[in-house]
């Protein structure tokens, strides 16, 4: 990925955890190292099909110089989130706020805190098989969108399913979305079930009835293997109402553990299910 840095821009702020830090104020300095995509700007020579590194650092400085934090962590994770969302062209971001002979009562030249923060793409399942079902999920994914550091980029269409595991139950709507997101994947695994909760989702029967389902398929490339979480999902791969709505949206993505893509996983559960029919 191609980079736009700005190095050591010097603002004049009020942050700290001494309250004449806050109020006489302090210079502090920031670097930021803008991770994008440079070429159609290269082929162009236009300046709106990149990122203008002046007005990112005006940007900065008006953050920094408008709001308080008592920690650098703070100022510096608020900084790139801001600059992540307002900014369409920033697809990762390396920043650093430095803090010059800070208050520490011994001589230092600086203390820093360096962040990367950047957008993620996530393939989220969903589903009901109760009360309104298509209202459930409406709700849920608008709740998804409404999200900071959400964005929803795609969504299947919603099927009409047979129950999994328990099937003495009401069929289900099912289908998935794609979206990009800032949340890590536990903030998100949070953000999902706050979302069932809004729902009235209760979990008394394990693949019971719910009113609303929601559930992390991919996330990146990347394998979690928690207690609470498992990314990719560990049984998607036999569910053909999360296989048949994900290849309408992304048939070519691959299965970081099993090296497959969701046209080719669809396709073995497929005949699988025709030989067992047989």
């Amino acid at each position: 990925m191609d980079k736009i840095e700005i190095r050591d821009l010097e603002i004049f702020a009020n942050h700290g955890v001494f309250p004449e830090e806050t109020a006489l104020g302090q210079k502090f300095v920031v670097s930021a190292v803008m991770y994008t995509e440079t070429r159609p700007a290269g082929l162009t020579d236009d300046l709106s099909a990149s990122i203008n590194y002046g007005e990112v650092s005006h940007m900065i400085t008006d953050f920094l110089q408008k709001n308080t934090y008592k920690l650098l962590e703070a100022a510096v994770e608020n900084l790139a989130e801001t600059l992540l969302l307002s900014l369409p062209l920033l697809k990762e971001i390396t920043l650093r706020i430095e803090k010059p002979w800070a208050p520490v009562g011994l001589p230092l030249k600086t203390v820093a805190v360096e962040i990367t923060r950047g957008w993620h793409t996530a393939y989220i399942a969903f589903g009901s098989n109760m009360g309104d079902k298509k209202m459930y999920i409406d709700n849920g994914i608008r709740g998804l969108a409404e999200t900071k550091g959400c964005r929803i980029e795609a969504i299947s269409d919603y099927l009409i399913t047979e129950p999994y595991g328990v099937t003495d139950q009401d069929e289900f709507l099912n289908g998935v979305l794609k979206m990009r997101t800032l949340l890590t994947p536990g903030e998100l695994l949070v953000r999902l079930h706050q979302l069932e909760q809004a729902a009235n989702r209760e979990r008394i029967i394990h693949w019971g009835p719910r009113t609303l389902d929601l559930d992390i398929l991919f996330y990146d490339q990347e394998i979690i293997d928690m207690p609470d979480l498992h990314i990719p999902h560990i049984d998607l791969h036999n569910r053909d109402f999360v296989l048949v709505p994900m290849n309408q949206i992304a048939p070519y993505l691959r299965h970081p553990v099993l090296n497959q893509t969701i046209s080719q996983l669809l396709d073995s559960l497929l005949n699988k299910s025709e030989n067992t029919a047989k």
